[in-house]
């Protein structure tokens, strides 16, 4: 697995699948949620989430992904932030439940947010060192699987965040920019 962390916005990524911070009722929402609804079409990501009706925390589902360059938005509930232990499980799994809906539909490179780092108000450390442990879980279990993974920002400090995160628990070629 390779890891980059680019200043991009998510909904332009040109990767197979991109990640939706999503509510669990599978709404439009503000920050990267409506960005991606906005780049995919309203109407059409609307009525496809409509189908599935809704997704519990640390679960992932998956749409097309319309008029996005990638083919599938995965739409992963991570959780309202409190600070428990609980939580911390929730955002992992979102990660690894993701990669699993990836893998399942043929991906082979992937898109992040920073999941409950926005409006879910999880602190933006908190919710890399979840998000990079939530990668490396999966890739433990799926060694035999090539997965690139990007994690699509939209500030310089986040992605320094990132970088300062990810270079404590993955010894890999990433180049952060």
């Amino acid at each position: 697995m390779n890891i980059l962390i680019k200043e991009k916005d998510i909904a332009k990524m040109d990767t197979d699948c991109v990640v939706n911070a999503a509510n669990s009722g599978l709404r439009e929402g503000t920050g990267v949620c409506g960005a991606i609804f906005e780049a995919a079409g309203r109407d059409d990501l609307r009525k496809a989430c409509g189908k599935i009706g809704g997704c519990p925390t640390g679960s992932a589902v998956v749409t097309p992904g319309f008029g996005l360059k990638a083919r599938y938005i995965i739409h992963a509930v991570g959780p309202v932030w409190s600070g428990t232990d609980e939580d911390r499980k929730l955002l992992r799994s979102c990660y690894i439940e993701s990669l699993e809906r990836a893998r399942e539909n043929g991906c082979h490179s992937i898109a992040f947010p920073v999941i409950s780092a926005g409006v879910f108000g999880c602190p933006k450390e908190e919710a890399w060192a979840q998000a990079v442990k939530g990668c490396i879980e999966w890739e433990e279990q799926h060694s035999d699987y090539e997965m690139n993974v990007v994690f699509a920002v939209r500030k310089a400090s986040m992605r320094e965040q990132g970088e300062a995160v990810l270079s404590r628990y993955v010894d890999n070629n990433w180049e952060g920019r």
